[in-house]
């Protein structure tokens, strides 16, 4: 084989492989895309449970029922946390396999939804129990890293929460244009 055949038959076996790693990146995790379905249900049953917490319309019982979730949020957020993290479970890879790597990975990214849902809607009374906890900045922070890795935010009606979130938050830096499209000027939320 000449020097040219050689260069030849390596530029072919570098292309074919390129195009192998190109079609893998390109096919859905079908687990990651079952996720994605079963997150849509989820997200259903938590806007349902913001509507009502909303609809109370006594903001002290608001308080006390938010106080008492966050704490609850951010227990299992930080144990989930530890649970992927000793897992060595990264938020691009495959959807995990095992159960508890699962629910971990669910709980995860509902929980962290669902505290942006909390955030916007209620941003006063999240603010009087978060600006206080240090630890809860930086579970949030890592947690909306994790989401924005995931995939399972890239589309749907959930795509912007991360994102006004951590400007609501002080996260990330608010862009000019900024507004929390639940707050208005007379009232903390609207539906």
């Amino acid at each position: 084989m000449d020097y040219f055949q050689a260069c030849t038959l390596l530029v072919i076996l570098l292309l074919s492989r390129g195009v192998t790693a190109e079609t893998e990146k390109k096919t859905p995790d079908p687990g990651l895309e079952i996720y994605k379905k079963l997150f849509e249900v989820k997200r259903k049953d938590q806007m349902n449970a913001l509507k009502n917490l909303i609809e109370l319309n006594d903001v002290n019982q608001q308080y006390k029922i938010i106080d008492i979730m966050l704490k609850g949020l951010f227990k299992v957020l930080e144990d989930s946390r530890a649970v992927l993290i000793a897992a060595d479970v990264p938020p691009d890879g495959p959807f995990p396999q095992d159960e508890k790597l699962k629910d971990a990975y669910s709980h995860v990214v509902e929980n962290t939804a669902f505290f942006g849902d909390v955030v916007l809607r209620f941003p006063k009374i999240v603010h009087h129990y978060f600006d206080r906890n240090s630890n809860w900045n930086n579970l949030i922070r890592w947690g909306i890293s994790f989401c924005n890795q995931t995939g399972v935010f890239d589309q749907g009606s959930h795509s912007q929460v991360l994102g006004l979130m951590a400007q609501e938050l002080g996260i990330s830096e608010r862009s000019p244009d900024y507004r929390n499209p639940f707050k208005t000027d007379n009232s903390e939320v609207r539906l």
